[in-house]
């Protein structure tokens, strides 16, 4: 078995991950995962009870029980980059062993399901709606540093066909949700209700979203020439930070992964929900319900 360095995977004196501050024994195998640190409270008051609360930097976590069976949140802050270390730490919580630095033999599998706030590039989509991603599409550069081939990955030539569309020269990837949590969400009356599509993966807020304030974007049509371009057949259908990401570790370290997406804005028609909050606690009270 590879053994992990002391450079490689740092552990904390007390044993935990070194960012996220958990150690492998709190772990749990089904988690929430939100963006905003002060969003893992709003979810885990559902929990039956709370065992553990984690905070280092805008990494929160909270375990506990709900319906008798063991259940966390975890917020990864804003962006692609916290999911990368988000996700090699979490698959480093369940597939490593920290006393021998040695990968283990059986693999876990973690089901994880992410709960946050996304904005519309399809006019059909409208505000206080949810959509669910079915595959996601990164913009990040985590292209540049990782092979994400696995089987839940996107067809090459239809990401290279996409980036001919927008006329985009860096590297994207693509991945899919996990088959089995979209099957059990889409069994459950209010998610039937939901949007599905293919989300962009976004590696910033404004320019790379098609905001300009007092900076000019080199693309100013970015965001119009994705809601208008295909991948394989299919067009974007909403904008956020981290689904890519999450997709593309998923796929690649075994674990099963879903992106619930809160539509806040539509950025065709410019409008914006006048009631963020309601809509995001509705979608962590109906994905939780799920699992009580």
């Amino acid at each position: 078995m590879t053994y992990f360095s002391p450079t490689d995977l740092i552990i904390n004196p007390d044993g935990s991950s070194y960012h996220l501050n958990i150690r492998p024994e709190q772990l749990c195998d089904t988690i929430f995962m939100v963006g905003d640190p002060e969003r893992v409270e709003k979810v885990s008051c559902h929990f039956d009870r709370i065992h553990s609360k984690i905070h280092k930097r805008e990494f929160v976590s909270h375990f506990g029980e709900l319906a008798g069976k063991p259940i966390g949140v975890l917020s990864s802050g804003i962006g692609a980059d916290n999911v990368e270390i988000v996700m090699n730490e979490l698959d480093a919580l369940a597939n490593i062993d920290f006393d021998t630095r040695k990968e283990k033999s059986h693999k876990r599998s973690l089901h994880l399901i992410r709960i946050g706030t996304s904005g519309s590039i399809q006019e059909d989509i409208p505000i206080d709606t949810v959509l669910i991603s079915e595959a996601a599409i990164g913009f990040d550069n985590l292209a540049q540093f990782y092979d994400f081939s696995s089987n839940k990955s996107l067809k090459q030539s239809d990401l290279d066909q996409f980036c001919q569309q927008i006329a985009y020269p860096l590297p994207i990837y693509g991945a899919k949700a996990s088959s089995q949590l979209i099957q059990r969400f889409s069994q459950d009356p209010y998610f039937q209700e939901a949007f599905y599509g293919t989300t962009l993966t976004a590696p910033g807020f404004y320019a790379p979203q098609g905001r300009t304030v007092r900076m000019n974007s080199i693309l100013p049509d970015f965001l119009k020439d994705c809601s208008a371009a295909l991948v394989g057949n299919s067009k974007i259908t909403n904008i956020e930070m981290e689904t890519a990401a999450y997709y593309a570790f998923s796929g690649v370290l075994g674990h099963e992964m879903i992106s619930l997406n809160a539509i806040l804005a539509n950025r065709i028609t410019h409008q914006f929900s006048t009631n963020p909050e309601k809509q995001i606690s509705q979608l962590i009270e109906r994905a939780i319900a799920l699992f009580s």
